[in-house]
This record gives C-alpha cells, structure tokens and sequence, in this order.
C-alpha cells in the first residue's frame, strides 16, 4: 500500500527525468509519456479501491511517526482528486502528441508537464501544511515555466500577473505557517486539529484562518483575487491551458475545503459568513466577466472563476450535503472544463481561430458540434449531464439550510452560464463563416487531438446518467470532512 500512496508522485518526477535525458527523441519522450500517464491513472484508481474498501491510508515516509515525519495520507477525498488527476494528465498527454509543436518539446515541455502533475498530486496527498507549502511551489515554478514556454508577448505578459500575484499568495501561506507553528509548535494537519483546539484565543485562530483563506483564494481564483487566471490561462498552447483549467485552481479549492474542515471548522467567528459571501461573488463576477468576451478561451477562463464559487458555497453551507456537493462538483467540474479548452483547440483548427467574430459555420463540422454540445451545456447544467446533478445538488443543500438567496443566486448563474455557452454555439457553430477571413484551417483533424475529447465527452455522459456511484463516493468524502477523527486517528494515534 505504501507503493500506492507514494507512486503517483514519483512516478511523474521519474518520467521528467527520463524526458530530460531523451530530449533529443521526441519519439520517445511521447511513448514514455504516454506510459507515465496510463500507470500513473492505474496508482489512482487503485489508491481509490484501497480507500473506499480498508480505510485511510498513511504513510509515514523514513518511519518516522507524526508529528515529526512526513506523512502522506489517503482519504476519500484526496484519493479522487488524484484519479480524476489521472485522467486529465491522460487526456492532455494524448492531445500533446498532435498539438504540441517540436520547438516546445526542445523547451522542456513534457519535463514541465510532468513536475506539474507530481506537485499536484503531492499537494492532494500531503498530511503536513509545510510541505503543502512546497507542492504549490513546484507547481508554481513548473506552470510558470509552461505559460511562457512560447515566448510570445501574451505569454510573457500573463504569466508575470501569474508569478506576480502567486507569490503574493505564497507570502500570506508562509505567513500563516510560521503563526500556525508559533501557536502549536506543529504543522503535521492532524496533529494541528488537536492543538488548535487547545489555543486560548479563538480570536487569533481565525484571523489566522483569514490568511489562510486569503493565500488559498488567491490559488483557485475567489473573489476579488481572481483577475490573474483571465490574464494569463488563454495565452499558452491549449494542452497546458487545458491542465491549468482542469486541475490548478482546484489544488486552490481543495486546500480550502481541507483546511477548513481539519484545522479551522467554522465556530460562530464571522470566518462562514465571508466564505459565503465570497462565494456569491465569486459566481456572479465570474458569469458576468464571461458574458462580456468575444473570445472562447477567455469565455472559459471566466467561467473557471464562477464555478469555482459553486465549490466554495459547498464550503460555506458546510453540512454533509453541502460538502457532498462540493466534491461532485470538483469531480464533474475538472473533466468538463478540461474537455471543453482542448474543444477550443479543435474549433481553432477547423476556424482558424479562437475569436468569435472570426469563425463560423461550424454545425457542418457534425462530430465538432456535438462534442462541443455536451461539455458546454453540461457546465451550464443541463440534465441529464453531470452538471445538473452538481449544480442540484448545491441549491437543495442551500435551500436545507435556508439560505434563500444563495440557492437563487446559483440557479441565476446557471442562467447566464447557458447564455455564454449559447453565445459560443451561436457564433461559432450557427453563424456563416464570416466571408472576408481567409486564415489557413486543417480540413482534417488528428485522431490524438479527437480521442481525448471523445473520452472525456462520455465520461461526462456517463456521470450524467449514472450519478449514484459518484454521488456516495463524494458523500462518504464528505462524511469524512465533516468528522475527521478517523483521519486523526490514522496520522497520529489516539485521540488526545
């Protein structure tokens, strides 16, 4: 079992390695990929079996016990975060092999890749807040590196905004470690679950939970920290702005959801109320950034932010059904999003571009339209798709806890969600191409581009109509967020 636990982050540090040694054989850093990202979904699906069948799962790395080693630990919700992992790592690898240009493969592209994917998977499988501290900079410095890998002046101009304001983030996180540990002299999660606890102001607790909420905003785009994700997400090639989409801002969103769960469960502080707050804000700022853009990825980028609030609503509410929800929603969220930025990949090489007043006539392209039909209607929950559930879900668990305006507010936002997705369809895929463009299109399109798409297309059919395997899965995670002893039990012993 300790295999598991530790195989879906060396194995993608060990593929960058090999990848750094085979950079001159494109060949072969494209089959090492591809096997990297097929055994790394296997370690996941198989850290989820374990979990859902034996338990938590830890492993105290060179025996050392907690408090005082390095843990990685298991639960149900980490686990499915590092399957759905898997999946995309899989989607955009196989997408890479058509789109990714050989002056990128020289640049270090698959290395970068590959880091980024270990540091998010150490990030969802870490028991210790420092070393939660070092994944987010190995994702930082290895997505920084892929959002300019192009050199082009966007590039470079986004991913400054991205350094710049991540750093920023990074300064509040280090800030509240070194405040945690003056408090508690730990920052082992499951052992802080029990020293915070024991600190005699309360008062000071949350105004530490308030940095915390800051720096994890910041990372997963809340509001008002948000301006950096549609600044920078739509200008590096669209495998990696597919994988920013998909799993970035959720690393934000899962630090989030685990910190305020273990460490900082919300006590009549004041803390809930912002949460909430921001989370309404989030989704309406979000929904009405998109509805104002004539360009697909940064349409999408905006919907990165309002959905995300639906996530952190589920946060806020905090009740069984509510945290349930927040984990569908990561789940049917991370596919979806990721699916529909490669689609942006495959209109722009039937139309020529990503621009909406540049392309059309798209509805001939049958295949084109339907893949993209799917996706996009199920972000803006549709049923059956597996935005409906999601989204459902959500509003019944705000309407339980009588908060009126918030499920109103999120059923609105579904609103304009489907008016952005309209938009798209209507000028990309119903309008005439417009006659005065003559930008060179690809007839054909490749098969490595198309497959990913086509899988990720019926996995999200698939949650659509067969939610009830996902659902209890989100809702054991939940059940073990809203009672974490078992996760304490398992890192650090009995309960003291």
């Amino acid at each position: 079992m300790s295999g598991m636990l530790v195989a879906p982050i060396i194995v993608p540090f060990t593929a960058a390695a090999l990848a750094l040694l085979g950079h001159r054989r494109p060949l072969f850093q494209h089959v090492s990929t591809l096997v990297t990202a097929a055994v790394h979904l296997t370690a996941g699906g198989w850290l989820l079996y374990r979990v859902h069948h034996q338990g938590i799962a830890v492993l105290h790395v060179g025996s050392w016990p907690a408090p005082f080693g390095i843990a990685l630990v298991a639960d149900h919700l980490s686990a499915l975060m590092v399957l759905i992992t898997g999946v995309v790592y899989g989607a955009v690898v196989v997408y890479s092999r058509a789109e990714i240009s050989a002056d990128d493969l020289k640049r270090g592209y698959y290395p970068l890749l590959h880091i980024l994917v270990g540091g998010i998977s150490g990030a969802f499988l870490t028991g210790d807040l420092f070393n939660l501290y070092v994944w987010f900079e190995v994702m930082l410095m290895a997505s920084f590196a892929l959002l300019v890998l192009g050199r082009t002046r966007a590039q470079i101009k986004g991913g400054v905004k991205y350094v710049v304001i991540n750093l920023f983030a990074t300064l509040l996180f280090l800030t509240g470690l070194g405040l945690v540990y003056g408090m508690t002299g730990t920052l082992n999660m499951a052992h802080l679950h029990l020293k915070l606890r024991a600190v005699a102001d309360p008062g000071q607790v949350a105004a530490v939970s308030v940095l915390f909420l800051t720096a994890f905003g910041i990372k997963s785009g809340l509001f008002p920290l948000f301006f950096w994700l549609p600044a920078s997400y739509h200008t590096p090639p669209v495998a990696v702005s597919a994988i920013f989409s998909g799993l970035l801002t959720k690393v934000g969103v899962y630090a989030l959801i685990r910190t305020f769960t273990l460490l900082f469960p919300f006590n009549n502080n004041g803390v809930q109320e912002l949460v909430l707050v921001a989370a309404a804000l989030t989704m309406i700022t979000g929904v009405l950034g998109a509805a104002a853009q004539s360009d697909i990825r940064r349409i999408l980028s905006f919907h990165i932010i309002s959905q995300v609030g639906y996530m952190v609503l589920g946060l806020g509410l905090f009740t069984p059904l509510a945290l349930a929800g927040a984990v569908f929603y990561l789940l049917h969220h991370i596919v979806v999003k990721a699916n529909l930025f490669l689609i942006s990949g495959l209109i722009r090489q039937q139309s020529g571009s990503f621009a909406l007043a540049r392309i059309g006539g798209l509805y001939a392209r049958g295949l084109l339209a339907l893949l993209f039909f799917i996706p996009a209607f199920s972000l803006a929950g549709f049923p059956p798709l597996s935005g409906f559930w999601a989204k459902m879900i959500l509003i019944r668990a705000s309407l339980d806890a009588n908060h009126l305006v918030l499920a109103g507010i999120a059923a609105a936002v579904g609103l304009l969600t489907i008016y952005s997705m309209t938009k798209i369809w209507n000028e990309a895929f119903w309008k005439p191409r417009p006659t005065t463009e003559s930008t060179t299109v690809q007839n054909r399109v490749s098969v490595w581009m198309t497959a990913p798409v086509v899988a990720l297309v019926l996995l999200t059919v698939f949650i659509g109509l067969w939610p009830e395997p996902f659902y209890q899965l989100a809702r054991t995670a939940a059940e073990e967020l809203i009672d974490p002893r078992a996760y304490v039990y398992t890192v650090v012993g009995e309960m003291r």
